[in-house]
């Protein structure tokens, strides 16, 4: 289960409806449990360097280690990334399954059309699996 704070699901569905035609991104900074719940307190936001950003989404390595560093020196731990679907279904495409590189980590997608928000984690052996969202 991800435990996800109302104000940041607003942040990261705002950023979804600006960032519109292209995909946004982002990391996910709480409370990690790798078969628990996990808890999200903030989250950071990343640009979106992939060749076609309206199809897909890649954060720059320098600044996702950039946001580690952020994340540690606060206290928290990696709990997941997220990033939007502008026109697509609100679940996982085949590109974000073969990218998906942390295992048992969160990964929230946001649909805009039609508008969803879900969530799943990737489990090195078996791909991804649907997860519980609980809003505080």
């Amino acid at each position: 289960m991800l435990v996800l704070p109302k104000a940041v699901r607003a942040e990261i569905v705002e950023r979804a409806r600006d960032g519109r035609p292209f995909e946004i991104c982002g990391v996910l900074g709480g409370e990690y449990e790798p078969n628990g719940r996990s808890e999200v307190r903030s989250q950071y936001p990343a640009e979106n360097v992939a060749e076609h950003p309206r199809t897909r989404y890649r954060i720059d390595p320098e600044e996702q280690l950039a946001i580690f560093d952020r994340l540690e020196a606060r206290g928290e731990e990696i709990v997941g990334f997220y990033h939007s679907h502008p026109q697509g279904p609100p679940h996982p495409s085949e590109t974000d399954a073969a990218d998906a590189t942390w295992p048992d980590r969160s990964y929230v997608i946001v649909s805009l059309d039609p508008f969803e928000i879900g969530s799943w984690r990737w489990r090195e052996d078996d791909g991804f699996e649907d997860e519980d969202v609980l809003l505080e």
